[in-house]
């Protein structure tokens, strides 16, 4: 990635207008973070999604892609949500009946109606988490006792809901307009967006923490002493260490791919020879990106969600509370020993980041499609005939790289809990990294791939100035 070549791109005018208006829908999509929903006293609220975000993980992961939209109560609280689970819905489908297949086979028009089905899909989708978040969130309130709390009116949940679910096709609708821009996927950008709007608060606590000396300084060398808290100090610089492992494990993995090349035959028409050249087909390690780990948080997410709502509603206590225990990620708040419930959230993570990895590559790489493009132009892989054979070929090649990019990923994914096991082997209790393990694989992926497509477009713009 030649960063000199995006630098030198901001001169153009269409380069320097798309990056404006990307960063503009992000501006405004912060801005709908701290629009309040329309509901009762939001302060009251406010504190109950406090008691709800420190008693449970159930949703941290709301929080997470709506940019602590639900810590502040604000008509994003559903986020992007209902947008994931409808994508995941149409691509099911789209695998399992025949015409809709057909139809997303056909090219761009077919894949345009897809894409228009989701976005309907999302609309009552969004409608029906917005009602079950207000009532959960108006449950907690009634929990807590709160004697500043009144029982909203009708015209008060109509009204809400509807500001919950606009808010949420509106993220849908920003993320679509940031795709359209062609710099990085848009729905992944507002993720990335929401977690790094994060980070200023989270480097804020962890100062405090590391300056505060009340009990004792860090010796150095048996010279002087550093104005720095010894033990936090020893656990952000062994972090610090992880981090930047984990970063360089994650670039590697992300930028790995298998070059296959593609030999075209030499062709002559009337005067003129065409072919003879050689050109290559990059198979990425990992060609879904993050968009496994996002589904899976997602899918995961669900189990606990619903279990929740069992329980507000007295139905099924007691399977609602084990619905909420097994799929919950474990953390400090929930951790009450190694239990073989403690395992269930962790494994069943890691087996639908393998599972979506599988599922969502063998989407966006069709390789019938791809065995047909190089056909057509009369190309061909050394040692394989066109047709089936390539087909067969190039089906094997990215099951071998996909077996070993899912697993990886897994891997980096389930990094956080083997980190809290460890921590629970030597001090009999997590340290809690859950959250900011699946953060900074979102965060590394999504900066890679728009930075990629940033250079691709630079390139485009200043191919001129090497002729």
């Amino acid at each position: 990635m030649n960063f000199k070549t995006i630098f030198k791109s901001l001169k153009n005018k269409d380069m320097a207008k798309r990056l404006a208006i990307v960063i503009g829908l992000l501006i405004v999509y912060r801005f709908l973070a701290h629009v309040p929903v329309p509901m009762g006293d939001p302060i009251t609220f406010k504190d109950a999604v406090s008691r709800l975000l420190s008693s449970s993980d159930l949703g941290s992961f709301i929080n997470l892609v709506s940019g602590g939209g639900l810590a502040t109560f604000s008509i994003i609280l559903v986020g992007l949500s209902p947008y994931i689970t409808s994508s995941i819905v149409m691509q099911l489908i789209t695998k399992v009946i025949p015409s809709l297949e057909e139809l997303h086979n056909d090219g761009e028009t077919g894949r345009r109606k897809i894409n228009q089905w989701t976005r309907l899909l999302t609309v009552p989708l969004a409608i029906l988490q917005s009602i079950a978040y207000i009532f959960i969130l108006q449950k907690s309130v009634l929990a807590g006792n709160s004697v500043d709390y009144v029982d909203p009116t009708m015209y008060q949940w109509i009204l809400s809901i509807t500001a919950m679910t606009a808010g949420s096709i509106c993220l849908m609708w920003i993320g679509e307009l940031i795709t359209e821009q062609g710099i990085g996927n848009g729905i992944s950008t507002v993720i990335f967006a929401s977690i790094v709007s994060q980070m200023p608060q989270m480097f804020s606590q962890l100062g405090v923490a590391l300056f505060d000396t009340s009990n004792g300084a860090l010796e150095a060398f048996g010279w002087f002493y550093l104005p720095v808290n010894p033990t936090v100090f020893w656990i952000v610089l062994g972090l610090g260490i992880a981090v930047l492992v984990v970063l360089f494990v994650l670039v590697k993995l992300n930028e790995a791919q298998r070059i296959v090349t593609i030999n075209y035959a030499k062709r002559v028409r009337g005067n003129r020879a065409y072919g003879g050249i050689t050109s290559i087909l990059p198979m990425k390690l990992i060609t879904a990106g993050v968009i496994p780990v996002i589904f899976a948080v997602a899918f995961l997410s669900l189990p606990a969600f619903v279990g929740q709502i069992m329980k507000y509603a007295n139905m099924n206590p007691a399977f609602a509370d084990k619905m909420i225990t097994w799929f919950t990620a474990p953390s400090q708040n929930n951790f009450t020993g190694l239990t073989p419930e403690w395992f269930i959230y962790p494994i069943a993570y890691f087996l639908l980041v393998v599972a979506f990895t599988y599922f969502y590559t063998s989407i966006i790489f069709n390789t019938k499609e791809i065995s047909e493009n190089i056909q057509k132009q009369g190309g061909f892989i050394e040692g394989v005939r066109p047709g089936v054979a390539t087909i067969d070929y190039l089906n094997k090649t990215v099951n071998h790289l996909n077996l070993f990019g899912s697993i990886s990923l897994g891997i980096i994914a389930m990094l956080p809990f083997i980190t809290d096991y460890i921590f629970i082997v030597i001090t009999g209790a997590p340290i809690g990294l859950s959250l900011s393990g699946t953060g900074l694989l979102i965060v590394v992926t999504v900066a890679l791939e728009n930075i990629r497509q940033l250079n691709s477009r630079a390139l485009i713009i200043t191919y001129d100035d090497y002729q």
